[in-house]
């Protein structure tokens, strides 16, 4: 990686610190409660999966897969991380270092809104495209800026301002099929806000009449078909 690259790793590691330093196991708990009751049966056991964005691990640590990649920028991302969980210290915008049709699924959450422009964004939309296997699918969670309104820029790091049907519209002009869609799923941010039982979390998930009134990130998932018109 170039210098411009590990400077920028150098903030992100910074920033990731502040934010969430202290709370690391309340996450653990929120994420073994979304995994266990939304996530994991998207998963197949014998599943290759990827944590797009990975931070401190959560998500991929607590998912049961055959074989499990991580990607992340923050070099801290490593030590957080399960033994047998492959780790990619990459810029997700420049190709990866993986073969094309690799991957059953893709999960990445609160990271798209990171990248530094849209095109960025686009650039790795590309390669999770190539990387997914035909019929591969992409699980996408982040904030949405319909809903969190100007609570969205209290981030230093926000940069890409999106929304459920924004983030929809490049998905599929690069070729994704959408299979789910959903513009209200989870409320905006565990890193500020109150520190509430996960069991509530759990009630919440099986609820979504609730998630009309408190969700303010969008849920997305996209499948490559079997057969692209991409060349």
């Amino acid at each position: 990686m170039g210098e411009p690259s590990r400077v920028r790793a150098d903030e992100v590691s910074r920033v990731y610190a502040r934010r969430f330093g202290g709370a690391e196991e309340y996450r653990r708990a929120i994420w073994r409660v979304l995994v266990n009751r939304c996530f994991q049966r998207l998963v197949p056991p014998e599943a290759v999966v990827l944590d797009l964005g990975c931070g401190y691990g959560e998500f991929i640590n607590t998912v049961q897969a055959a074989k499990k990649l991580a990607m992340d920028l923050n070099p801290d991302s490593r030590r957080r991380l399960r033994p047998g969980i492959q780790f990619l210290e990459h810029d997700c915008s420049v190709p990866w270092p993986l073969p094309a049709d690799e991957l059953d699924v893709i999960f990445t959450s609160n990271f798209f809104e990171h990248l530094p422009d849209k095109s960025a964004l686009g650039r790795t939309l590309d390669e999770a495209f190539r990387c997914l296997k035909p019929g591969g699918m992409l699980v996408a969670l982040g904030p949405n800026i319909k809903f969190t309104k100007g609570a969205y820029w209290d981030f230093w790091d926000h940069h890409v301002p999106l929304t459920e049907a924004s983030l929809s519209e490049a998905l599929e002009t690069r070729g994704f099929e959408m299979t789910a869609c959903y513009a209200r799923f989870l409320p905006y941010t565990m890193a500020k806000g109150p520190q509430y039982p996960p069991a509530l979390l759990a009630v919440y998930l099986w609820f979504p009449l609730l998630w009309r009134v408190f969700g303010r990130q969008f849920l997305i998932r996209a499948r490559k078909p079997e057969k692209s018109w991409r060349i």
